[in-house]
């Protein structure tokens, strides 16, 4: 005989499934481009935005060089003016300041160093241990169950050891330093999520949210909205937090 909540069940298990399909893929693209292809440090999105203005002003700079300028800055003003001496043709010059002109130097020069940092076996095997830490976790909650602590602690303690062994001073990309303190900042999460947010932080949270909307004008307007809403997010961030 079937019971009511068999719907409800199977529902459950259909978005298991398809979240299964899903880190699998994901998880199983990612390495082979970690491993095969040596990409490097994955990031979130995996192909960076590209600067169309700095790539611009790389080639505008590759075709016309200038000589180091010797400048005199006021002491006064701060202003930096080029000596009439050390000034280019007419046709080859740059009429910005130097400073400026240093500045997208600089900053062309670190958006060329494109190539992914290589990576030892060390930290190749933390990364791929990143990679596949929401399929171990949804391993851990299809044997332990979704109030179990195992998979909210064996996630946390894969994603801190790849993180310790993954060290963002030695990566010579901003978009892999940007990489680092997003994952950093994204352990904060962990306190959203079950069952650490059921037992523990859920109370705390509305607590606090409903505080400062009673006291603190003006915080009414974001704070009672995000309270109604806080469980829903919650809830459907849990099945999706790889």
């Amino acid at each position: 005989m079937r019971t009511s909540s068999d719907p409800q069940h199977e529902d459950c298990e259909d978005q298991y499934s398809g979240l299964t399909t899903v880190f699998i893929s994901r998880s199983v693209l990612r390495l082979v481009l970690l491993l095969w292809y040596k990409s490097g440090l994955q990031t979130s999105p995996p192909i960076p935005p590209l600067d169309r203005g700095a790539e611009c002003e790389a080639e505008d700079e590759g075709q016309e060089e200038e000589p180091e300028d010797v400048c005199f800055v006021g002491q006064r003003s701060g202003r930096v003016i080029r000596p009439l001496g050390s000034a280019s043709s007419l046709q080859a010059r740059l009429w910005a300041a130097p400073s400026q002109k240093k500045r997208r130097s600089s900053r062309s020069g670190e958006k060329l160093l494109s190539k992914p940092t290589p990576m030892s076996l060390r930290e190749t095997l933390a990364e791929s241990a990143f990679i596949g830490r929401p399929l171990v976790h949804l391993f851990c909650l299809g044997l332990c169950g979704k109030q179990s602590w195992k998979p909210w602690l064996i996630s946390g303690a894969l994603e801190l050891s790849s993180l310790a062994v993954l060290s963002d001073g030695r990566f010579q990309n901003r978009w892999e330093r940007t990489e680092m303190r997003r994952r950093r900042f994204l352990l904060l999460y962990y306190v959203l999520r079950s069952p650490f947010y059921d037992r523990h932080a859920e109370e705390k949270i509305l607590f606090l949210l409903k505080l400062l909307a009673d006291h603190v004008p003006g915080i009414g307007l974001v704070a009672r909205p995000l309270m109604d809403y806080l469980p829903t997010w919650q809830k459907v961030y849990f099945y999706s937090w790889g």
